[in-house]
C-alpha cells in the first residue's frame, strides 16, 4: 500500500501554503504581484496563444482556468470526449460552467444536437443557452408539452428583443401551433409597455390576418402616434397600447404628447391610470430640463400616477424657483418611507427654516442627523453637533481569516484577480460567497482587500444593517502617502482626493469605464495627456493611467484645475463628473443659490448623486485620515483649515 498523500490532501496543503503566503503579504501592506502571480499570468497568456505551459503549473490551484484558456482556442474542432472530460474533471467549479457556456455555443454552431443535450446542465440560466438546448431537443424529436411550456415562458419573459438563438425554437413552436394568438398578443402588450415597436411587429407575424392588421397599426402608433388610433376598438388592449405610445412620445416631445392626449383619451375612453401614464412622462421630461410649464404639468398628473421619482422632481422644481412653500408641500406629499429619509427630512427642515419656523425644523434636522450620509452630515452642521458614526471592526481572529483565505474558491479567486482576470475571479468569488454565512462573507471581504481587491466591500456588504458600520472595509485607504503628497502639491484636501478615488474606482487601479476612463481616478486618456502637457511632464500613453502614481498625479492636477475654474469644490466635483458644458449651464440657471440647494437641483441624476457621494465620502476619509473632520458646510466652500468636528455614536443607534 502506498503511503503517499492522495491528490485532495496535496491540494489542501497547497491551498493552505498559498493562503498563508497571501496573509503574510497582506500584513506588509504590499499588493504588488508576486512571482507566482506573474507566473500564472504568463501561463494564461501562453495558453491563449496555443503555446506550451510549464508542467509544474498543473499543480496550481487555478490550473483549470489555464486548461480552459487552451481549450477555448479550438472549440470548432475540439473532440466531444475531451470537452466532456474537462466538464467532469471540474464539475461543480465555476471554470466548468464558464466552459460549458462557450462549449454549448460552439456545439450550436456545429449543429451537434446530441452533444448539446449531453453537455446541458439544468443550472444554466442564460436565455440564449436555454434556447440552444430547446432547439436541440426539437431537432432530436423531443419537443413535447413541457417543451411548449418552456418556449412559451421565454417568449413571454420580456417585451424586449430576445437572443437570436431563440429564433429557431420560436419558429418551431409556431409551426407546432403552440405559439398561440393569445401568447402573441401577450408578448405584443409587453413590448408596447417597453416602447418597442420592432418586437410588437415580430410578435404580430403569426396572428390571423384581421388581427395582424390591427397589431401592425398598434406598433406604428408606438413608433409614431397617428390619428387612426381614434378608430381602434375601445378595448383595454387599445387603451394600453395608446397610453404607452403617448407616454413614449411624452419622453421625446412633451408638447406633442400633451396636445394629442385629449383626443385619443376621448376616443378610446382612457381611465385615470391611462391618462396618468401619459401625463407622468410629459411632466417628468419637462421638469427634468426645468422647461417652462413644469409646475403646471406636475400638478396635472393624477396622484396615483406619482412615483418616488416624480415626487422628488416636484420638490426639486420648486427648489429651483426658490418657492420654499411649494417645495415643502411636495415633500409632505411623498410616501412616508421616502419623506422620512435623511435627504428629504433635511430638505423639509431647510424649508421650514427658510420660512422662519425654526421650531418645526429642529426635530427634522435631528432625524436626518442620525445618518452618516451627505444630508445627515449637513443636518448635524445645522444643529452644531458631532457627526453620527458608529464604526465597528471585524473580530481580530487570524485563524478564522486564514480559514476563509484557504478555501479553494477564494485561493483561485484571489490568484485570478492578481493575474488581471477580474471576470473569472468574480465567478470564483460568487461561488465562494454562496457557501459562506454572514460572518464568513465579511471575512472574505477582508481577505479580498488583503489582496488589493477593494470593491468587494461595495458588492458584498450591506445584506445586514450593521454591515454599513464596517467603515474600514467599506472605505479602504491605500496609496495614502501619495495622496497626501499630491494634495500638498496642488493645495487640495487629501480627504477629497481619497473620496474621488473611492467614488470613481474603489481603489481599483485597473478600473476602466465604457467611456475609456482609466485607473484610480478614472482619467480619460485625452484629458490625461492634456494635463501632463500643462504640468510639463512626459506622457507615456493611455495605459500609464493604470499606474496609481500617474493616475493620482494627473487626476489631482485636473481636480485643481476644476477648482480654479469654478471656484467652489462642489461645482468642481460636478464638472469632474459631467464636464464643463452642463456645469456652466447649471451655474447660469441658478446663480448664487446655496450649495445644498444647487446640488439637489442638478438635472443629471448621476452627477447630482455623485457630488453628494464624494462630499460625504470626504467627511468619512477625513475621519480615516485624522480622526476628525472639517464641517461639510465649510468643506463645500473650500474651507478645510477650520475648527474640526468630532464623531459620535448617537443614543439609540444600532451600536447600543
Amino acid at each position: 500500500m502506498s503511503h503517499a498523500p492522495d491528490l485532495r490532501t496535496r491540494l489542501r496543503f497547497r491551498f493552505r501554503l498559498i493562503a498563508l503566503a497571501l496573509l503574510a503579504l497582506a500584513a506588509t501592506g504590499v499588493h504588488a504581484q508576486s512571482a507566482a502571480d506573474v507566473e500564472l499570468r504568463r501561463a494564461l497568456d501562453a495558453a491563449a496563444r496555443g503555446q506550451a505551459v510549464p508542467a509544474h503549473m498543473s499543480r496550481h490551484p487555478a490550473y483549470g482556468w489555464i486548461e480552459f484558456t487552451a481549450l477555448r482556442r479550438n472549440l470548432a474542432t475540439l473532440p466531444v470526449a475531451q470537452a466532456d472530460a474537462f466538464l467532469q474533471r471540474y464539475r461543480g467549479q465555476p471554470v466548468a460552467e464558464a466552459f460549458r457556456e462557450e462549449w454549448l455555443r460552439a456545439l450550436h454552431r456545429r449543429q451537434d444536437w446530441t452533444a448539446i443535450r449531453a453537455a446541458w446542465a439544468p443550472t444554466v440560466g442564460n436565455t440564449g443557452l436555454r434556447c440552444i438546448e430547446l432547439d436541440a431537443r426539437h431537432r432530436l424529436g423531443a419537443a413535447d408539452a413541457r417543451w411548449d411550456q418552456e418556449v412559451a415562458a421565454i417568449w413571454t419573459s420580456s417585451g424586449n428583443s430576445l437572443p437570436d438563438e431563440c429564433n429557431a425554437p420560436f419558429a418551431a413552436a409556431s409551426a407546432r401551433g403552440s405559439l398561440t394568438p393569445t401568447l402573441r398578443w401577450q408578448r405584443l402588450e409587453l413590448a408596447a409597455a417597453e416602447w418597442n415597436p420592432t418586437v410588437m411587429r415580430s410578435a404580430a407575424t403569426g396572428l390571423p390576418e384581421a388581427e395582424r392588421a390591427l397589431a401592425e397599426d398598434y406598433a406604428a402608433f408606438v413608433q409614431a402616434p397617428h390619428a387612426r388610433a381614434a378608430q381602434w376598438p375601445k378595448t383595454a388592449r387599445s387603451r394600453l397600447v395608446a397610453s404607452h405610445g403617448l407616454a413614449k412620445l411624452g419622453r421625446e416631445n412633451p408638447d406633442a404628447a400633451e396636445a394629442q392626449l385629449p383626443q385619443v383619451a376621448r376616443a378610446l375612453g382612457f381611465d385615470e391610470a391611462e391618462r396618468g401614464r401619459v401625463l407622468h412622462q410629459v411632466a417628468l421630461w419637462t421638469v427634468a430640463s426645468y422647461l417652462p410649464g413644469s409646475a403646471q404639468r406636475l400638478s396635472a398628473v393624477p396622484l396615483p400616477a406619482y412615483d418616488e421619482r416624480l415626487h422628488e422632481w416636484q420638490a426639486r422644481e420648486a427648489l429651483s424657483r426658490s418657492d420654499w412653500r411649494a417645495a415643502l408641500a411636495a415633500i409632505e406629499r411623498m410616501p412616508a418611507t421616502q419623506r422620512d429619509s435623511s435627504r428629504w427630512s433635511y430638505f423639509a427642515a431647510r424649508m421650514h427654516e427658510l420660512l422662519g419656523d425654526r421650531a418645526r425644523a429642529q426635530p427634522l434636522y435631528v432625524r436626518a442627523a442620525r445618518d452618516a450620509t451627505f444630508h445627515g452630515f449637513l443636518a448635524a452642521d445645522r444643529l452644531g453637533q458631532p457627526y453620527a458614526l458608529c464604526p465597528i471592526e471585524l473580530p481580530a481572529d487570524a485563524s478564522a481569516r486564514a480559514r476563509i483565505a484557504n478555501r479553494p474558491e477564494m485561493v483561485r479567486s484571489m490568484a485570478l484577480f492578481r493575474a488581471d482576470r477580474p471576470g473569472w475571479a468574480t465567478r470564483e468569488w460568487n461561488a465562494a460567497l454562496e457557501s459562506f454565512n454572514d460572518a464568513e462573507r465579511r471575512l472574505a471581504v477582508a481577505v479580498a482587500q488583503d489582496n488589493g481587491w477593494f470593491d468587494r466591500a461595495v458588492f458584498a456588504l450591506g445584506r445586514q444593517p450593521e454591515e454599513t458600520r464596517l467603515y474600514t472595509l467599506r472605505f479602504p485607504l491605500f496609496h495614502d502617502e501619495l495622496i497626501r503628497a499630491e494634495a500638498r502639491r496642488h493645495n487640495l484636501d487629501p480627504a477629497w482626493i481619497a473620496a474621488e478615488i473611492r467614488a470613481e474606482s474603489t481603489f481599483n487601479p485597473r478600473a476602466r469605464s465604457p467611456a475609456d476612463a482609466r485607473g484610480l481616478m478614472q482619467v480619460i486618456p485625452a484629458t490625461g495627456q492634456a494635463v501632463a502637457r500643462r504640468l510639463g511632464e512626459p506622457w507615456a500613453g493611455a495605459d500609464s493611467l493604470y499606474d496609481p502614481a500617474v493616475s493620482i498625479r494627473l487626476g489631482t492636477a485636473y481636480l485643481r484645475e476644476m477648482k480654479e475654474r469654478y471656484g467652489l469644490p462642489y461645482v468642481a466635483i460636478a464638472a469632474y463628473n459631467a464636464g464643463p458644458a452642463p456645469t456652466r449651464r447649471w451655474m447660469e440657471q441658478r446663480p448664487g443659490m446655496d450649495a445644498d440647494l444647487w446640488i439637489e437641483t442638478i438635472s443629471y441624476r448621476e452627477t447630482r448623486e455623485y457630488v453628494a457621494r464624494v462630499l460625504a465620502f470626504s467627511v468619512i476619509y477625513d475621519w480615516r485620515l485624522h480622526g476628525q473632520a472639517a464641517p461639510l458646510s465649510e468643506r463645500m466652500q473650500g474651507r478645510v483649515d477650520v475648527a474640526r468636528k468630532p464623531f459620535a455614536c448617537p443614543a439609540g443607534s444600532l451600536a447600543e
